[in-house]
C-alpha cells in the first residue's frame, strides 16, 4: 500500500528487469481478470445455471434494472459499458484483500482515469443525442438565467470526475490500509471480520461508482424543456 510496491509488483520488475508502477500492474492483472471472467461467462449459458452464471446474471440484471429506472428501455445501450466498469472497478478493489497484491483503486492515477473516462463518455452521449442542443443542459431553465447558470454547470461538470476519482481512491487507500494493519498484527484470527468488512466495502464503493455513472448518463440524454 501506499508508494509501497506490493509484491507481485516487486516480483515481476525483479524478473523482468523494469520498474512498473504498482497500479500500473494492478490494473493490467484486474484487467485479465476481467477478460477471463467474460470469455467463461461468454459461452452457451447451462441448462442449470452454476452459481457463477447465476452471479453473473444477477449483476447483469441489477444494472440493467437501475439503467432502465433512471433513463428508460434506452438505458440498456449504455449496458456493456457499466457493466465492464462495474466488473473492472470491483476486481481491482477486490485485488487488494489478498496477501501481495494491492488495490489500483487505491491510487489515485487510476482512479481519476476511470472518472475522466467516464466524464468523457457521459458528454459523448449527450452530444451524440443532441446535437449542439446539448449546450440548453448548462444553460439552466430559462434563458435570462443563462449567463449565471453556464459558469456554474461547467464547474459543476468538471467537479464530477474530481468527485468520482478522490472518493474511490480514499476509500479504498484508507479500507486496505487498516486491513493490512491488521492482517500484519495478527495474521489468522482478526483479518476474518476485516476481510468480510473489506469486501463489502468493496462492493458499496463500486456500487456508488456505478449509481453515479448512470446518474451522469440520465442527465446527459434527458430531454431539456
Amino acid at each position: 500500500m501506499g508508494h509501497e510496491a506490493s509484491l507481485i509488483t516487486q516480483f515481476i520488475n525483479n524478473l523482468f528487469h523494469t520498474h512498473l508502477h504498482d497500479n500500473v500492474v494492478m490494473g493490467v492483472i484486474a484487467f485479465l481478470v476481467s477478460f477471463i471472467i467474460f470469455v467463461i461467462l461468454k459461452k452457451d449459458p447451462d441448462i442449470i445455471p452454476t452459481p457463477a452464471q447465476q452471479f453473473y446474471e444477477g449483476v447483469i440484471n441489477s444494472i440493467s434494472t437501475m439503467l432502465e429506472d433512471n433513463i428508460g428501455k434506452e438505458g440498456k445501450e449504455f449496458l456493456p459499458f457499466v457493466t465492464t466498469l462495474a466488473i473492472y472497478i470491483f476486481i481491482s478493489n477486490a485485488l487488494g484483500l489478498i496477501p501481495g497484491f494491492s488495490a489500483a483503486t487505491g491510487n489515485l492515477n487510476t482512479t481519476a482515469a476511470l472518472a475522466i473516462l467516464v466524464f468523457f463518455y457521459y458528454n459523448y452521449i449527450g452530444i451524440k443525442k443532441h446535437g449542439f442542443k446539448y449546450i440548453k443542459h448548462f444553460l439552466g431553465p430559462v434563458w435570462w438565467l443563462a449567463p449565471l447558470m453556464l459558469p456554474i454547470e461547467i464547474i459543476s461538470h468538471l467537479a464530477r470526475p474530481f468527485s468520482l476519482s478522490i472518493r474511490l481512491f480514499a476509500n479504498m487507500f484508507g479500507d486496505h490500509s487498516v486491513f493490512l494493519v491488521f492482517l500484519t498484527l495478527i495474521p489468522f484470527v482478526i483479518p476474518i471480520p476485516f476481510l468480510a468488512l473489506g469486501l463489502f466495502v468493496c462492493f458499496i464503493q463500486t456500487l456508488i461508482f456505478v449509481m453515479l455513472t448512470v446518474v451522469y448518463l440520465a442527465g446527459a440524454v434527458a430531454e431539456e424543456h
